[in-house]
């Protein structure tokens, strides 16, 4: 299936998958802060966004501890950072209840972050694109790991024209930090 081409404003769903976790004995999952890697990362998915003219105008973001710190780490590397929502549906959830989510997205909304979890990023991801540039859509099939982003774009009058196969996957990256610090 090749994306839709139709009729509405260029729209831009940016992916972005929590930096690494830490693993301390007794804390719930949702409890889970980033492990040190994952506090280096984090900025650097910041970065790597504004890099290529990719700041959203709204983040949706799981209530998670591991996600919540990859936004804000991500954020604070923006000038002036777009409203965030924090959203429980987006813990844990599949393809199906994270495209809903974005679909609810008002439509003054031309780019939208989503921060999330796998393994429903990256099914939402593969779901949505029905082309990628060059080998993009094997990159992610192949995996999808902490810090992973892929930029979606597409046209629509609302969010709620966004529906499997209707996007293009444009960009992805998986930016590192460096070591220390």
């Amino acid at each position: 299936m090749t994306p839709r081409t139709g009729a509405g404003p260029l729209r831009r769903l940016a992916v972005l998958r929590h930096a690494k976790s830490a693993w301390p004995e007794g804390v719930p999952d949702r409890q889970r802060p980033l492990a040190p890697r994952g506090r280096r990362d984090a900025p650097a998915a910041g970065r790597a966004l504004a890099e290529v003219d990719c700041l959203p105008d709204l983040a949706l973001c799981s209530t998670a501890r591991r996600a919540r710190e990859t936004w804000e780490l991500a954020s604070a590397q923006w000038g002036t950072p777009p409203p965030v929502r924090y959203d429980p549906r987006l813990y844990a959830a599949e393809m199906p209840e994270l495209l809903g989510v974005v679909q609810e997205t008002p439509a003054e909304v031309a780019t939208l972050l989503l921060v999330g979890h796998n393994p429903g990023l990256e099914e939402l991801v593969l779901a949505l694109a029905g082309d990628g540039l060059d080998d993009l859509l094997d990159d992610v099939r192949l995996k999808f790991p902490t810090s992973a982003i892929a930029l979606l774009s597409w046209r629509g009058t609302t969010w709620r024209d966004l529906a499997p196969g209707t996007a293009l996957l444009t960009w992805t990256a998986v930016p590192r930090g460096g070591k220390g610090g």
